[in-house]
Parts: C-alpha cells; structure tokens; sequence
C-alpha cells in the first residue's frame, strides 16, 4: 500500500508540475504559487480539523512548519525555473535531489532497505539523472542549452522538496495534521514574496490564468502531500521518497505529449529504468 500510495503521490506532484510551469509562462511563477497556496490553506481548514478528533502535536506542529517552508521554497524555485527553461530538463533535474536527500538522510537515520529494494533505489536515482537530461549535457528541445543558473535554481527548488519529504517523515502518527501545519509555515512565506514582487510593479492575482491554474495546483500539490504524508508510515524513508520522486516522468511525458518537447533517448531509457526500479523496491520490501 504504501508503494502505492508514493506512486500516486509522485504523479500527482508530475501534473501540477505541468499545470504549474504552464501558467508561469504566462504569469508571474509567485502569484501562481501564492494563488495555489490559498487554495491548499482553504482546503486544509475545511478538512483536517473535521478528520482529526485531537489536536495537533509538537512534532505536527513544528516538523510541518519545517516541511511548508521548504515546499513553498522549492515549489516557487521550480515555478521561476519551468518559465524560463525546457521542461523536460528542469523539471527532473528537481526530481535528482528530491530523491537524493531523503535517501541519504533515511540512511543517516538508520535505515537499511533490503538488498532488492536498495537496487531499486539506485535504479531510480539513475532513472531520475537519466530523464534530467545529465547524460546529453543538459541540453533541452532542439539542442537548446540550458542556462547554469536556472540548471542551479532547479537543483535549490529539488533540495527543498527533498527537506519536505525528510520533514513530513518525521511528522510521526499525527494524523493530517502537518498537512495544515505546513500551511504555518508556506503562507506568510509566499505572502511576503508576492509583497515584495508587487513592490517591483504590478500583478494580477484575479484573471483566469492565475485562479484556474492556481487553484488546481493547489488541490493537486494538497492531494500529493497528503498521499507522501500517508505512503511514509507505511515504509521506509528511503524507500517511499524516492518512488515520489519520479514525479518528473509524468511532467515529462505530458510535455512531450501537449507541447511537442521531445524526449532524447537517454530520456526515454531513464522512463524504462524507472519501471524496473519501482519493480525491485515492490518485489524487496
């Protein structure tokens, strides 16, 4: 179940990638974000004080902050970094150090997959560095390069969905709670960027092609924390993130579909060594 549960988390987390890096082409990526943050922060007061009969602990409480901090960073960094590159590039570069800090801080923990499930993991670490485009030097649609600081912003915005992951785990049996706790954090974080972009010049945070998007982003980014936040008791850290973590297959198959980005070849190996990753950690855990 929680292979599962990560899988469906990490698609989910490919779509409102997708959703997202659209309407930061035609919008500014901070008032996306801030939109899409509303709509979680609603939907988190609605529903989790009604699903949970006790009150947050310390460990929701503070865990979750830490976790909506580091979500809303990485979320706004690939936002700014799908508008301005390839997004069969950018988007699985995050996906490298989204799988590669929680790995490494399940194994600090204490953590020991077994054998076959650790071929898993390395499969999909390989898997994820082979769809980022590492092996064709970073280069996108047409051979267009990819300039080194948006490359450097993807790599910022994958350790801070990597932090979330790592935080949510520690979370412990606290319900939902750190999905509204996280709001504590990511809200007043992003309010006070949107503050200081609209210091710069004007932003329209009430057109269609901010609410729409915004919205959806923020019903999807919910149900896929919501989805880690379950698939992480019910498995290893190590093992549950880095199945997550694949998220960039599905932005890039959707990119590839509706926008015409081709996938190289080394691509399209990475999507087949996914599946055989995600076969070793189901077969070994």
């Amino acid at each position: 179940m929680g292979i599962l549960l990560a899988l469906g988390s990490g698609l989910v987390y490919g779509v409102s990638d997708y959703v997202g890096g659209r309407a930061s082409r035609r919008r500014p990526p901070i008032v996306i974000a801030f939109v899409a943050e509303l709509a979680m922060l609603c939907v988190m007061l609605a529903v989790v004080p009604v699903v949970e009969a006790t009150g947050p602990s310390g460990r929701a409480l503070w865990w979750g902050i830490v976790g909506g901090i580091a979500g809303s960073l990485g979320v706004l960094g690939l936002y700014v970094s799908l508008s301005k590159g390839n997004m069969t590039v950018v988007a699985p570069v995050t996906g490298v150090v989204a799988a590669a800090v929680p790995v490494v801080a399940g194994l600090v923990l204490g953590e020991r997959p077994g054998v076959l499930a650790g071929v898993g993991i390395v499969f999909a670490l390989s898997a994820v560095a082979l769809v980022s485009g590492a092996v064709d030097g970073m280069v996108g649609v047409g051979n267009v390069a990819v300039a080194p600081a948006i490359v450097v912003l993807a790599v910022l915005a994958g350790a801070g969905f990597g932090m979330l992951f790592v935080a949510y785990s520690r979370t412990g049996d606290s319900g939902l709670w750190p999905l509204l706790t996280g709001r504590i954090g990511a809200t007043p974080l992003l309010l006070a960027a949107l503050l200081v972009a609209r210091s710069r010049g004007p932003l329209h945070v009430s057109d269609r092609e901010v609410l729409l998007p915004g919205l959806a982003i923020g019903l999807m980014i919910g149900l896929a924390n919501g989805l880690y936040l379950l698939a992480t008791r019910r498995g290893l850290l190590s093992v549950v993130a880095v199945l997550v973590a694949l998220y960039p297959a599905s932005t890039v198959a959707l990119a590839t579909v509706l926008d015409g980005e081709r996938a190289t070849r080394w691509q399209l190996v990475g999507m087949v060594v996914a599946g055989l990753a995600v076969a070793c950690i189901t077969v070994g855990s």
